[in-house]
C-alpha cells in the first residue's frame, strides 16, 4: 500500500525532468541567460524580442538583492497604504485558503463519513480515492481558467461554490438521520469548488502581488501565517465539531466562506495580464500612495551601473514600444513569465 503511494510522485519527477523548463527567472539567476532566452522564444510569439524580457527579469533580480540588504522589515511592520495592500491581499489570500477548513476537512474526512452513516472501511477508501481524483482534475481546469478568465472571478466563485457545498453539508447533519449519498457529494461539490479556485489560487496571488522590494519577505510571512491557520483549523475541528454539533461546525464555515468571499471582493485587485515587475505601479494607481514608487526607484538607482545605460535604451522604455503587438498573438499563459521564480 505504502508503496502504490511511490507510483505518482515518480510519474511527477520524471515528467518535471523531462518535459518542464526551468523557470527563465531562475536560469538568469544563475547566469544562463542563453538558457532563459530559450524558454521565453516558447512562451513569447515568433518576433518578440526577449531579450528584454530577460533585462526585465535581471533588473528585478538586483532589485531584490538590494531590498534584502536596503529595505529590511520596516516595510513589512511598518507599511504605507500600498504595502498595507499588498500584505492584506497576500497574506490574506493565504489565511483564507485554511480558514475555510479544507485540511481540517480531508484530516478527518473519514470521522465525517462515519458521522454521515458510512461505516464500511472499503467504502470508505473508495470514496476517498474518488474525492482525491476528483479534486485532482479540477486542479487542472482550474489552471486554464485562472488565465481566461481572470483571478477574481475565479476565487469569487471557488468561495461561493464552496458556501453552498458547506450548507447541503450541514443540513444533512441536522437531525438523526443522515444521507450518507447526499454528505458525499456535498463533500464533493466543496472540494471541487475548492480546487477551481481557493486552492491554487492562495499560493498564485500572493506570488503576483507582492514587488519585488517585498517579495522575499512578504512571501516568507504569507506562508508562514498560511500554516498557523491549517494547524489551528486542524488542532480545534474536532473540539468545535462537538460543541457546536456536525451541523453547526459545517454551518460556520460556510459563514467563513462569505466572509471570505467579502473580503477578497474588496480589496483583492485583478492581477491577470500584469507582470511582476509593474505591481508597484499598480498597487500605488490603486491606493493613490507615491511612496511605494520612491522605494522602487530608490531601489533601482542603487542597483544600476554607474554610467549605464540611458532612458531610451532600458528595458522598462523598450517593452512599453513594444505594447503595440496585437493582445491576441500573446499567449494567455506570457504574462505570468514573471512569477515563475
Amino acid at each position: 500500500m505504502f508503496a502504490m503511494g511511490a507510483i505518482l510522485p515518480t510519474i511527477m519527477i520524471f515528467l518535471a525532468y523531462k518535459v518542464m523548463p526551468e523557470s527563465p527567472r531562475w536560469l538568469v539567476s544563475k547566469g544562463r541567460e542563453s538558457e532563459a532566452l530559450v524558454v521565453l522564444e516558447k512562451i513569447y510569439p515568433p518576433g518578440y524580442n526577449v531579450n528584454v524580457i530577460v533585462e526585465e527579469i535581471k533588473e528585478g533580480i538586483e532589485r531584490e538583492i538590494a531590498a534584502e540588504h536596503a529595505v529590511g522589515w520596516d516595510m513589512i511592520l511598518f507599511p504605507s497604504p500600498a504595502f498595507k495592500r499588498m500584505l492584506l491581499v497576500g497574506i490574506g489570500t493565504a489565511v483564507a485558503q485554511q480558514v475555510v477548513g479544507i485540511d481540517a476537512i480531508q484530516y478527518f474526512l473519514i470521522f465525517i463519513l462515519d458521522e454521515s452513516g458510512i461505516k464500511s472501511r472499503i467504502t470508505q477508501s473508495t470514496i476517498l480515492i474518488f474525492l482525491g481524483l476528483l479534486k485532482l482534475a479540477m486542479i487542472f481546469v482550474a489552471g486554464f481558467l485562472f488565465d481566461t478568465k481572470g483571478r477574481r472571478p475565479l476565487m469569487f466563485t471557488s468561495l461561493a461554490g464552496m458556501t453552498v457545498a458547506l450548507l447541503l453539508i450541514s443540513v444533512n447533519f441536522i437531525g438523526d438521520s443522515h444521507n450518507a449519498a447526499f454528505a458525499v457529494v456535498g463533500i464533493g461539490l466543496y472540494l471541487s469548488f475548492f480546487s477551481l479556485g481557493m486552492g491554487p489560487g492562495a499560493w498564485l496571488i500572493p506570488s503576483e502581488v507582492f514587488s519585488t522590494s517585498i517579495r522575499a519577505k512578504a512571501m516568507s510571512v504569507a506562508t508562514f501565517m498560511n500554516r498557523v491557520a491549517g494547524t489551528l483549523m486542524t488542532s480545534t475541528f474536532l473540539s468545535v465539531a462537538n460543541a457546536l454539533s456536525w451541523a453547526g461546525f459545517f454551518l460556520l464555515l460556510a459563514v467563513v466562506c462569505l466572509i471570505c468571499l467579502l473580503f477578497l471582493y474588496l480589496l483583492l485587485p485583478e492581477t491577470k495580464g500584469r507582470a511582476l515587475e509593474d505591481m508597484s505601479t499598480y498597487f500605488a494607481e490603486i491606493t493613490g500612495d507615491r511612496s511605494i514608487l520612491d522605494v522602487e526607484e530608490t531601489l533601482a538607482r542603487q542597483t544600476s551601473n554607474p554610467g549605464g545605460s540611458s532612458p531610451e535604451a532600458s528595458p522598462a522604455r523598450e517593452r512599453a514600444s513594444l505594447v503595440s503587438t496585437p493582445a491576441e498573438k500573446i499567449p494567455q499563459d506570457a504574462h505570468i513569465v514573471g512569477t515563475l521564480a
